[in-house]
């Protein structure tokens, strides 16, 4: 049995399909017995995992699997393994994940983990479990970084293995009631990817290093078989496609919305503005009539300047970004912008133009959503990174540290102690954010009626017009009141 354990990661009711490890249980079906223990729907997943460890005949020749990203999950993933590891010792553990992947060698310092699987883990947890039940040299497994006595000991990367080349996901195995939600998107929303990676390669993305700037991609006979099955199977009327970059082909993106047209499924993904900008208006119609309602894009910021220090690559710029609200809003597809705000080394300047920036964006078309993150540095070469290292910043030594509720807000871009964000810009990003969200409420939230809209906007018109967004009293306690949405990654 392969126990695979997605640590908690959302607020009830909100919890995805764990993707990631779903695909792994692709790959085992059929060859090994597994099972999932979601750490968002159970309430003592150290416990359960347990449990089924102790039934076990031999734990030793079965494995833990946790993808692990910083943040929530990190910080329960941390207790539930230390806890796994006191109970049964001798069950093998793996992580990995964009973490992982990241910080193998500060997670093999632990005496609570045996593996890390460094980018894509399909091929790798294959070769490991044939290599604990069977016997076999691990240093021949691609990805795979391992504990040989006292040192660390990591493999060679393998080749990606394309999408297409990867079984359909067993989502008969679960309980999917538990992964289909109402939202923006429809009443019954469920989660979907359809590539792994990205071409490019921002500076401060962790999940570069998961794909050595390598995209590979589902075909669009692929991506319409998955999804006719969401809908006829589940009655799935909403998808959310959780690609790194899904909008990198525009062929391939015309012809899955004509495939899905007749659905009636509202839809939404991720890609980058440039990218967008290029697609024509004949496929920009394909995507509004197949349903499409959102594009998740990353703006970073107000400043051309601080783009090129990004290394956003393509012709990233905050013209285009302009360009892209003003070509959503006649396509009625709403954009969801996120910056990424206090990048050193002058973070109030930085903060004051991206902040004069989305007044911009919001004017051009109101229905913008802004999701906004104080910047926080990656592992990789690069301008920020050794700006933010000379000021001060380091990363954790140890997982105890990155499971501490500092590191766990930093992780999420909402940590106090970044050397350069503290106290006066951390409060001015926040007090902003209040005031924007009351002037311009998210559009995905379905609770708010035409009055409340119009009281959240006319008490905080006089701070955006007169741009005081300072102490705003008052907005916490109507926010309090009337308990208007926060817009979130995805927007859900």
């Amino acid at each position: 049995m392969i126990i695979l354990y997605n640590p908690l990661s959302t607020t009830p009711g909100k919890q995805p399909l764990p993707l990631s490890l779903m695909s792994l249980a692709a790959v085992l079906e059929g060859r090994h017995a597994w099972t999932l223990v979601d750490g968002n729907l159970t309430r003592d997943p150290a416990a359960r995992i347990i449990e089924l460890a102790k039934a076990l005949p031999h734990p030793g020749k079965s494995l833990l699997a946790a993808s692990v990203m910083p943040g929530p999950q990190l910080t329960q993933a941390v207790s539930v393994c230390q806890r796994v590891r006191a109970a049964v010792p001798g069950l093998p553990i793996l992580w990995g994940g964009y973490f992982p992947t990241q910080h193998s060698e500060t997670i093999l310092k632990a005496n609570y983990v045996d593996y890390v699987v460094r980018s894509q883990g399909e091929m790798a947890l294959l070769e490991l479990i044939s290599a604990i039940q069977k016997g076999g040299g691990l240093h021949l497994i691609g990805n795979l970084s391992w504990k040989d006595g006292a040192h660390v000991v990591h493999n060679p990367l393998r080749a990606p293995t394309s999408p297409d080349q990867l079984p359909d996901l067993p989502y008969q195995s679960v309980n999917m009631a538990d992964y289909i939600h109402p939202n923006y998107l429809g009443q019954r929303t469920a989660a979907h990817s359809s590539s792994f990676g990205c071409p490019f390669a921002c500076n401060f993305c962790a999940v570069v290093a998961m794909s050595n700037r390598r995209w590979l991609a589902q075909s669009p006979e692929r991506m319409e078989r998955a999804t006719r099955h969401l809908a006829e199977a589940y009655h799935v009327d909403g998808l959310q496609m959780h690609d790194m970059d899904f909008f990198v082909s525009e062929p391939r993106t015309a012809e899955y919305c004509e495939r899905i047209a007749d659905l009636n499924l509202g839809w939404w993904a991720l890609g980058r503005v440039d990218t967008l900008m290029h697609y024509t208006d004949a496929t920009w119609g394909k995507m509004q009539h197949s349903g499409l309602k959102m594009i998740f894009s990353g703006a970073e910021s107000g400043s051309d300047e601080t783009l090129e220090k990004m290394n956003k690559g393509g012709q990233a710029s905050t013209r285009l970004t302009l360009e892209l609200a003003k070509r959503m809003r006649a396509y009625n597809i709403v954009p969801e912008f996120s910056f990424v705000l206090g990048s050193p080394p002058d973070p109030l300047d930085d903060m004051r133009r991206t902040f004069e920036f989305i007044r911009q964006l919001k004017h051009i078309n109101p229905a913008t959503e802004i999701i906004m993150y104080v910047y926080t540095p990656v592992p990789l070469d690069g301008f920020l990174y050794e700006e933010a290292r000379q000021l001060g910043f380091k990363f954790p030594e140890t997982l105890e540290e990155w499971a501490s509720d500092q590191w766990r807000q930093l992780s999420m871009r909402k940590g106090d102690k970044i050397p350069w964000m503290e106290g006066e810009v951390r409060q001015h990003v926040r007090n902003f954010e209040r005031v924007l969200n009351a002037y311009y409420p998210t559009v995905t939230d379905l609770r708010l009626s035409r009055l409340h809209r119009a009281a959240l906007k006319t008490f905080s018109a006089w701070r955006y017009g007169l741009r005081f967004y300072s102490v705003p009293y008052e907005l916490r306690a109507l926010q309090r009141l009337i308990h208007y949405q926060r817009p979130e990654t995805t927007g859900f």
